[in-house]
């Protein structure tokens, strides 16, 4: 239990499955090193042992938010946790006029009790990470090992450009200060995903561009 890797399913796979032929291509687990899908959009679905834990992270404005609500499905056996999603709460309750910043704090302390409150649930969960919080990530593999789980990140790799037309996109950005220190954060898990280096505590990663992430449309947890 939470020892598996995940498997990657492509649409031929999925076809000759469906019609009972033999398939072509099968679904194949990806090696503890890793799998680099840039580049290509065979991938539709990505699929996890039931119970572990999916990281999503990138940059801010790289699509974190929009591909866990595309492809995550939840449901009494999966949570999807997800920091923009408790700000936009907590938005839709204050005035319109509050800044922020007001209430940041009050919003980080709900993002990490409802994280909390998932991980003892026992039930799958995938957590959008910004990748500057390694601490996070840590709290996360230690509570997946000590409930016979695992850890797998999800890495969107673009690039800043297209991470700051994402943020005017949704029409809220970071500080370049902030921003800056995403870069760097993110860059290394890049450079070490591209080698097959994973960050502590994680068993196994996917590393996606926007072609590879547009083309995914799910991730199971079986």
């Amino acid at each position: 239990m939470g020892e598996g890797v995940p498997r990657v399913s492509s649409p031929e796979s999925a076809r000759t499955a469906h019609s009972g032929a033999e398939p072509r291509h099968t679904t194949a687990p990806v090696p503890p090193s890793g799998r680099d899908l840039r580049g290509t959009a065979a991938v539709r679905v990505l699929r996890f042992p039931a119970g572990d834990r999916v990281v999503v992270s990138g940059l801010p404005g790289s699509g974190k938010s929009t591909l866990i609500r595309r492809v995550v499905a939840a449901n009494e056996t999966v949570v999807r946790i997800d920091s923009q999603d408790m700000r936009e709460r907590w938005e839709r309750r204050l005035p319109g006029r509050l800044p922020y910043g007001v209430y940041r704090p009050l919003v980080r302390a709900a993002h990490y009790l409802a994280l909390w409150r998932a991980l003892a649930s026992g039930g799958s969960v995938v957590v959008h990470d910004c990748g500057t919080q390694g601490w996070v990530r840590h709290w996360l593999a230690a509570d997946a090992r000590r409930r016979g789980r695992a850890l797998h990140l999800v890495l969107l790799d673009v690039s800043p450009d297209e991470a700051l037309a994402g943020q005017a996109q949704r029409g809220r950005g970071v500080s370049a200060y902030a921003f800056a220190r995403h870069r760097r954060a993110v860059r290394r898990l890049v450079a070490d995903a591209s080698a097959g280096r994973l960050p502590r505590g994680c068993v196994s990663s996917v590393l996606l561009d926007r072609g590879a992430a547009g083309a995914l449309r799910g991730m199971a947890f079986e």
